[in-house]
C-alpha cells in the first residue's frame, strides 16, 4: 500500500456492501474456535487462512467503511514525508515543519529531508485533542464561575 495514495470516502455501494459484509463476518467470528480460520473466496474457490487479528482488523474496516468513513491503514513502523505528516495531523507543511524545527515532534533527516515516524505524528495528535479537551473544559469551568454559563 501507498502511504501517499489520496484518501477516498467510500462510495454509497461500498459503504452498502462493507455494512452488509461486516453484520456476516460479526455474526461469524463469534462462533470462531480457532487463532487462524480459514475463509473460502466464492469467486475462485481459493480458502486463505487469516490470523484471528487480521479477521478483527478486517471487520473493523468494514464497518468504518460501512459508516461512511474514510480508510487508511498504515504500519506503525512507517516513516513519513513533512507533507504525509502534514496531512494527517490537518495543518500545513510549514507549520508541521515548525514543530518539528520546535522539538515538538521528533524527526530524522534522510539528507536534506526531514522523515517522522507515523508512531510520533499519532502520539503528538492524540498529545493535541487531550490539551484541546483540557481547555475546553477549563473555559467552561471559567464561564460557570463568572456566571456566563445557562445553568
Amino acid at each position: 500500500m501507498n502511504v501517499f495514495e489520496p484518501i477516498r470516502k467510500p462510495s454509497k455501494l461500498d459503504q452498502k456492501v462493507a455494512g452488509a459484509s461486516y453484520s456476516a463476518l460479526a455474526a461469524v467470528m463469534e462462533q470462531l474456535e480457532t487463532e487462524q480460520p480459514e475463509i473460502e473466496i466464492d469467486e475462485t474457490a481459493e480458502k486463505i487462512k487469516i490470523p484471528l487479528p487480521a479477521l478483527k482488523l478486517l471487520g473493523e474496516i468494514l464497518k468504518a467503511m460501512g459508516d461512511g468513513k474514510m480508510i487508511s491503514i498504515v504500519p506503525i513502523a512507517t516513516e513519513v514525508t513533512t507533507q504525509a505528516a502534514a496531512e494527517i495531523l490537518g495543518c500545513s507543511r510549514p507549520h508541521l515543519v515548525k514543530l518539528l524545527e520546535e522539538g515538538k515532534i521528533p524527526f530524522t533527516k534522510v539528507g536534506k529531508h526531514r522523515r517522522i515516524m507515523f508512531d510520533d505524528i499519532v502520539k503528538y495528535h492524540q498529545e493535541m485533542k487531550k490539551q484541546q479537551k483540557q481547555h475546553i473544559i477549563d473555559i467552561m469551568n471559567a464561564d460557570e464561575e463568572t456566571g456566563l454559563s445557562d445553568s
